[in-house]
């Protein structure tokens, strides 16, 4: 069978391994949504958890039990049976049964270390326990996979006996035999050599557990693959114990595009990227901007002389099209961008550059220096926006500030008060207001939201949703300069603005106005006063509905 052929079966272990990442925790309830998107995108296997460890994996297994999955099989997990035990009798072999999986993964000892120090009998007792956990549990109707654990450690140690481990499988009548690199100590060469030595001994599948405590977990999963492995498992975004486990969102996309394995359907690989970021989500974690194929810096370009490649022929620095995995090119902003980057950006932004092209050298200089005082705009493309469109003449100032005064007052046992006086002049008008917050940035927030409203109901609509500080000088202690990034939100559209100041509430302010400022440009707000409006009688509602553009 040719590669173009060839089927290869992804297991996800996200669920399980993945779990005993730092920071990784899913109720069943979360478990159950990752692995109804899991079987939408394709997935052949998903392993829920460990029936027989705790109440959380039998609820999911519970919940799963009445549930439909179009495609994937769910597994349980579990270890061989325990030695003077009985498969009829023993705790963890009736708990894999009990949690009705039409699969079940099953792992035993690989490495006579473990076998001599852990379960801490002979290595024939060891072999008896293999070969009748697997048949129980084929007696039982179990689609059974046999996780090697530590395979190749033991494999180093003795290979006769690592081999034996996996007959006493086969011969109880194992469907697949994973080899584990449960340390994540081996390199790709010796996965190859282990994978191609050892399928000229059995006749079952094999397949291939990578971790990637030396990084080369997706490199290792590859290389068994082409070695002659079958059956690949991972999880998503590389949860996983320690340094964690072998990437699937990185797996299945150079299986299937650049070695032209199939792994999922051809028509879900475009879900890739929503799947990656929605696993994060639900783990409550930030998807890493710099994971390959899915990540927000995969396709992101910043220098000037890339940027220009790229604009002519996407082919010069992107390895495949960032659509077929559902990801997109992104063009940043910085000391480092040229005329390419202004004009990409501006075109990405919905600005008209062609009429300004004279401007572009003084942006590029603005950017530069902005930059060398501590303003990045690569998270901050509203603010970025605002700044093109005040240098070639088309911004317009919707308010400008008077003052503000922001109060901060403790008193013994009692929670600390903060208040924020604002004055701001719109189209001629003066309000001048005060607002209370949880902390002083939060207090200029609502007086600059409760000053505005009058004039723009519209901004009720949309809300800060991520705040950052970064301090840039931090040799300089509280005299430190400060970088503030703020993200707003509203009807599933977001933009970040950027303020610096060695005030953190100057560099807030900076970067809320900027935000405001952001989403009343983009919804075609013109500034008016209240009581021009008042006087005609016209509805900022009814004016302003027809000009929205989100």
């Amino acid at each position: 069978m040719s590669t173009l052929e060839k089927q290869i079966q992804i297991f996800d272990t996200t669920l399980r391994d993945g779990t005993q990442a730092e920071k990784v925790s899913f109720s069943a309830d979360d478990k159950l949504r990752i692995a109804k998107r899991l079987d939408e995108f394709g997935i052949d296997y998903i392993e829920g958890g460990w029936p027989g460890s705790n109440p959380k994996d039998l609820l999911f297994f519970d919940k799963a039990q009445r549930s439909k999955f179009g495609h994937a099989k769910i597994v349980a997990f579990g270890s061989t049976m325990r030695a003077g035990s009985q498969p009829e009798s023993d705790p963890n072999i009736q708990a894999l049964l009990k949690a009705e999986t039409p699969a079940v993964s099953i792992f035993g000892k690989s490495w006579l270390l473990h076998i001599h120090t852990s379960l801490r009998i002979a290595p024939d007792q060891n072999l008896e326990l293999i070969s009748r956990s697997v048949s129980w549990l084929k007696s039982h109707d179990k689609e059974v996979i046999y996780d090697a654990e530590h395979f190749f450690d033991g494999y180093r140690d003795d290979p006769d006996y690592a081999v034996q481990t996996l007959r006493a499988a086969q011969e109880g009548g194992a469907d697949v035999l994973v080899l584990c690199d449960t340390n994540g100590g081996t390199l790709p060469d010796e996965v190859s050599d282990v994978v191609s030595r050892v399928r000229l001994l059995l006749t079952l599948p094999l397949g291939i557990h990578a971790h990637n405590d030396s990084e080369v977990a997706v490199a290792n999963s590859l290389a068994a693959v082409d070695s002659g492995c079958s059956h690949v498992q991972g999880t998503f975004n590389g949860f996983g114990e320690r340094c964690g486990n072998a990437n699937l969102a990185s797996i299945i996309p150079n299986l299937q595009l650049k070695k032209k394995y199939r792994c999922v359907p051809e028509q879900n690989l475009n879900r890739l990227t929503s799947l990656s970021h929605f696993i994060a989500e639900v783990a409550n974690v930030s998807h890493q901007n710099n994971l390959p194929f899915v990540g927000k810096s995969a396709f992101a370009h910043k220098g000037g002389v890339h940027v220009s490649a790229v604009m002519k022929d996407a082919q010069t620095y992107e390895h495949i099209d960032p659509g077929v995995v559902g990801n997109q090119r992104r063009v940043l902003v910085s000391d480092l961008s040229g005329r390419s980057n202004i004009f990409y950006k501006a075109e990405e932004l919905g600005l008209d550059m062609q009429e300004h092209s004279d401007d572009v050298p003084a942006i590029v200089q603005e950017l530069k220096r902005l930059e060398n005082e501590g303003y990045v705009y690569e998270a901050a493309e509203g603010s970025f926006k605002l700044l093109m469109q005040r240098m070639i003449g088309e911004w317009q100032d919707f308010f400008a500030l008077e003052g503000f005064r922001v109060i901060i007052e403790k008193n013994a046992d009692q929670p600390t008060r903060s208040e924020a006086t604002i004055r701001l002049n719109v189209n001629g008008h003066v309000e001048h207001t005060a607002a209370e917050g949880n902390g002083p940035v939060h207090a200029l927030d609502q007086a600059l939201r409760k000053a505005l409203v009058k004039f723009f109901p519209e901004i009720k609509e949309m809300h800060l949703s991520d705040y950052k500080v970064r301090v840039l000088n931090e040799n300089a202690a509280t005299g430190a300069k400060v970088r503030v990034l703020i993200d707003s939100s509203t009807d599933g559209a977001s933009w970040g603005t950027v303020g610096v100041s060695e005030n953190i509430i100057e560099a807030s302010w900076q970067a809320l106005m900027d935000g405001v400022s952001y989403f009343l440009m983009q919804r075609g707000i013109e500034p008016r006063a209240e009581t021009h409006l008042a006087e005609t009688g016209v509805s900022l509602s009814d004016e302003r509905k027809a000009k929205s553009v989100w």
